[in-house]
């Protein structure tokens, strides 16, 4: 099939996708961007990391017709190599898949466990200024009794990468509390451009994962490592907690369900409607269910089971509970 001429100003999406759960989700992301939006700008690349020395098992995307299904929505299915991190730590591979990309075009990195629910187009993105996820709880750093506080971890990390701490905190917030420092999700991330957005990422992750500065000595760096390094980078590069307007990335234009159980838990109507009907149709349909939770969620009426289980309109404020009520009631899978 003819590859369709590079749109004007493209502006790459992507995400990550591997053999098992990833590779399904990667389906179901593109399937939502082909539904919902029609700005020609936005291209969609599933980064695949290749077999290597740091992988246990070969992470390529299969079975075929998965495969085939995904390029069908428009997709182009990206091979990169791991040179740092791989199954011990993969995290790493939104690090190092930003590099496959082409340099110099402006990327949104997109968690694989996402739908987009409106038009990317309409999103007012400055990608001179890079943002990501505020979607947050306050996962890091974990504090010990009688160890270091927030302010003296954080300023530690500024005070590596030669950064101004002061203009990094919300001063609305109290000291000691969490939100009062710099913290993002993972769960997206955008700027001009990949290659210097992923080098200092890199430098940063590994900097921070192979010699800690002496307040993290025992602060557990696994899965967070990424979410720590990203909150520097942002602010070097001159981002914030303001780079993105509010109200559409992780609102009316995307949502980072996390995994089937929570999107049912917790997601509206609307994202609940969206995901089924682009489940529907039965190539898809046969597809998704060599995914088991995807199988029980979507097709076997599950998810609605869990539904039931919640008010949206009253909510827990964290996940933690949800999940424990998830799983009491023998729903939970992931």
């Amino acid at each position: 099939m003819a590859r369709r001429p590079a749109p004007p100003n493209p502006i790459n999406v992507l995400i990550i996708g591997q053999m098992g759960r990833l590779a399904y989700e990667a389906l179901l992301f593109a399937l939502s961007m082909t539904a919902n939006t029609r700005d020609p700008r936005f291209r969609l690349y599933v980064a695949e990391p290749q077999p290597g020395a740091l992988w246990n098992t070969d992470p390529t995307i299969r079975p075929e017709p998965l495969r085939e299904m995904i390029e069908a929505q428009g997709a182009t299915i990206l091979p990169f190599e791991n040179r740092q991190f791989g199954s011990d730590y993969p995290y790493g591979n939104k690090i190092e898949a930003l590099f496959a990309l082409p340099k110099g075009e402006p990327f949104v990195f997109f968690d694989t466990d996402t739908l987009i629910t409106g038009e990317l187009g309409d999103v007012p993105f400055d990608f001179s200024k890079p943002g990501a996820s505020l979607r947050v709880e306050g996962t890091w750093p974990q504090l010990e009794l009688y160890g270091p506080g927030y302010g003296e971890i954080w300023k530690s990390l500024y005070d590596r990468f030669d950064l101004d701490f002061q203009s990094s905190l919300d001063l609305d917030q109290p000291d000691e509390y969490w939100r009062r420092y710099l913290y993002f999700n993972a769960g997206f991330f955008y700027y001009q451009c990949p290659h210097e957005f992923g080098q200092l990422f890199l430098d940063m992750a590994l900097s921070i994962q192979q010699d800690p500065p002496e307040p993290l000595i025992c602060q557990p760096l696994k899965p967070w490592l990424d979410q720590i390094a990203l909150s520097l980078v942002i602010h070097k590069l001159g981002g914030g907690r303001d780079a993105l307007a509010p109200g559409y990335l992780d609102g009316k234009t995307s949502v980072h369900y996390r995994n089937m159980p929570l999107l049912y838990a917790r997601e509206s109507d609307g994202v609940v409607d969206l995901l089924e009907r682009i489940a529907a149709p039965n190539q898809v349909k046969k597809l998704l269910k060599g995914y088991e939770p995807f199988k029980r969620m979507i097709y076997q009426n599950r998810g609605h089971k869990v539904r039931a289980l919640f008010d949206r309109d009253h909510l827990p404020s964290r996940e933690q509970p949800i999940r424990q009520q998830i799983k009491k009631n023998g729903f939970w899978m992931v």
